[in-house]
């Protein structure tokens, strides 16, 4: 169940804007001097060391990847590419297929920033758009990841197209990110006349799996709409090699309903009238939606962090890894 972009709530006035003005910045667009001028925002990033979720986006870091002369992690499937010195030739011997001694090894870590600039993401109560506090994690992320001296590189994409920014260790990398964002952002409208189309999300996905082979850094920043059996399998199959982190940006309209509750939504033509009979179901669809996916760090092991645009997008990513990284420990 989806509510309509043309949505208006008479005791919530929601967000429905139309032509970008110059220099917009948080609210209703994220330029890209705005998201550029986050890069202070992310040096007040604290990460406690050797733990997993907190080295998620500091850059060099030990991690599981092929090395030499360290401590023995494990055993996996050769890929192309890894040195034949780490060959297991006694248990490429006895299984018929190669495999490779895995040690801790500290790497560079690409990253690779998926950030979703569909049409559904065009929608807000408070403070920003999701597509903005979308924009802004990524933002956030590739100064993070460029301060600690990795590649930066990632997929923007909306319901017509995928652009995709090549992994660099620049300044310049970093601002085609942001450029890329900003320029699917500002063309967002809310009488968009676009058909939303929920495949985007995984053949953006499916696009990533195939530069991050291995030992990436893979960061999806998305309300995640249009989920659905093959998303889990795409994150699966990037988390089999790579560190993946699902930011799942939210707007707290739906889990605020009031009681009494009248809500009018239409598409431009036509509108229907939503009564209080309806708050329960509405409730019911945003709490089942948020636990699927939320599920995912259970399920598949892809850290899940919950992220609303009506919240200062900064401050909630230090509290989310850190209580991430505080739940890792007490496992």
């Amino acid at each position: 169940m989806a509510l309509s972009l043309a949505a208006l709530h008479r005791s919530k006035g929601i967000r429905q804007l139309g032509v970008p003005q110059p220099g917009a910045s948080a609210g209703a667009y994220a330029s890209a001097e705005y998201l550029a001028g986050l890069k202070h925002a992310a040096r007040d990033f604290s990460f406690l060391p050797r733990q997993p979720i907190h080295s998620l986006l500091s850059g060099r870091h030990g991690s599981r990847v092929r090395g030499r002369g360290l401590a023995f992690e494990e055993l996996r499937q050769y890929f192309p590419g890894d040195d034949i010195r780490t060959m297991d030739w006694r248990v490429t011997a006895r299984t018929g297929k190669p495999f490779v001694r895995v040690y801790d090894e500290e790497k560079d870590h690409p990253a690779l920033f998926i950030v979703d600039q569909r049409i559904n993401m065009f929608f807000g109560t408070r403070r920003a758009m999701k597509s903005v506090a979308a924009a802004e994690v990524a933002a956030l992320g590739a100064w993070r990841v460029l301060a600690q001296d990795d590649r930066v590189g990632g997929f923007v994409f909306n319901d017509e197209k995928i652009d995709e920014v090549r992994p660099y260790r620049s300044i310049a990398a970093v601002m085609r990110l942001l450029e890329t964002i900003a320029a699917q952002n500002t063309a967002l409208r809310a009488d968009s006349s676009v058909q939303r189309n929920q495949s985007q999300l995984d053949a953006a996905l499916d696009a990533a799996g195939k530069v991050a082979d291995h030992d990436h850094l893979v960061v999806i920043a998305s309300d995640f709409d249009g989920h659905g059996p093959r998303t889990r399998d795409l994150l699966l199959r990037l988390a089999a090699h790579n560190d993946v982190l699902a930011v799942l940006v939210y707007d707290p309209f739906l889990l605020e309903l009031p009681n009494a509750l009248e809500l009018v939504a239409s598409d431009g033509e036509l509108q229907v009238e939503l009564r209080r009979g309806a708050r329960k179901s509405i409730l019911d669809y945003a709490q089942g939606y948020g636990k699927t996916i939320l599920g995912w760090e259970r399920e598949i092991g892809v850290p899940v962090l919950p992220l609303s645009a009506a919240e200062e997008t900064a401050p909630q990513i230090r509290r989310l890894l850190g209580q991430t990284a505080a739940a890792q420990r007490r496992r």
